[in-house]
């Protein structure tokens, strides 16, 4: 069983062959079929079964002579519409199966992101035809199979214009010391020097969590799974069809990154309220948004020349 199937509503689904019966019976009522020629004698398929607005299973393989589907691999997805991330993204494959890996230079988390290529269909069909695989904007989502609902912290207006103000001028400081910019390393060595002293001497009297208001830290071996504390800017309910399921579809801003993570309410402790925060550990995927090509301004330069 893949282990992020519980985050969109599968929790019950725990043997094998109660697992081959629902991808069974989700190949049957699929809406969405695609299928790629890779060589002569190979194709490339995938199903995407949904089970509630945004969110589902997907399940890859290829279709033989007599035009059977052999599934190979699965896995569940969640979309969401929000723009997470415009910076260079870029994209490799996986080294088992025809799955692809993104990487992020974000600033704002502090970390190179690595997701879970979620159109990774779409690469290959531009790859195959030969155009434009620079990708634009990534829109990020997570699974989640355990978390918690944490009380928010107490800000004035102030105080949150001012931490939007720090936030911005250290993206700056670390795209400088990235570019060689010694001043800029120096000047993150101090600051953080600075945190770390300021956070030695509070935590002895309060609880981290009321120091620490968002956090993005890779979690395990596997590089595109994170422990995430974040703040709920939205909640949506979302009802699994087939085992009617409730399951959260949480916007979270952490880092002054917005996505969204899902979550059955079965595996999170509290109640997702708009200000309160999210803890817990996710499998990060997105959707890449590649750049269009404007054929229309090709051939007018090429008529002009």
């Amino acid at each position: 069983m893949h282990k992020f199937l519980r985050s969109i509503g599968f929790g019950a689904y725990q043997k094998k062959k109660e697992i081959v019966r629902l991808l069974d019976e989700l190949e049957k009522t699929a809406g969405e079929r695609r299928r790629i020629q890779i060589e002569s004698d190979s194709n490339l398929c995938e199903i995407r079964g949904e089970v509630a607005p945004g969110m589902g299973v997907v399940m890859v393989g290829e279709t033989d002579e007599d035009g059977i589907f052999r599934r190979d691999y699965y896995y569940p997805y969640l979309t969401g519409q929000h723009i997470s991330s415009e910076t260079e993204c870029s994209i490799q494959r996986h080294t088992e199966k025809e799955t692809f890996g993104g990487l992020l230079d974000e600033n704002r988390v502090g970390i190179s992101l690595i997701f879970f290529v979620n159109n990774g269909f779409e690469y290959i069909e531009r790859r195959l035809d030969q155009v434009s695989l620079k990708v634009k904007c990534v829109k990020l989502t997570g699974l989640s199979a355990e978390g918690k609902i944490l009380l928010p912290l107490h800000k004035t207006q102030k105080q949150i214009e001012k931490a939007q103000v720090a936030a911005r001028d250290r993206c700056s400081l670390l795209e400088a010391a990235r570019n060689g910019d010694e001043d800029a390393m120096e000047t993150l060595t101090i600051e953080d020097i600075d945190m770390y002293s300021q956070i030695s001497r509070r935590v002895m009297k309060e609880d981290i969590y009321s120091i620490v208001d968002s956090s993005f830290m890779p979690t395990g071996i596997e590089c595109d799974q994170y422990t995430v504390i974040g703040e709920i800017t939205q909640v949506e309910e979302k009802v699994n069809r087939i085992s009617d399921e409730l399951v959260y579809d949480l916007t979270l801003n952490c880092n002054d990154m917005v996505f969204h993570v899902g979550i059955a309410r079965r595996d999170l402790l509290g109640e997702p309220v708009v200000g309160r925060r999210f803890k817990g550990q996710i499998w990060m995927q997105g959707v890449a948004v590649f750049e269009s090509e404007d054929k229309t301004d090709a051939e007018g330069e090429d008529a002009s020349s």
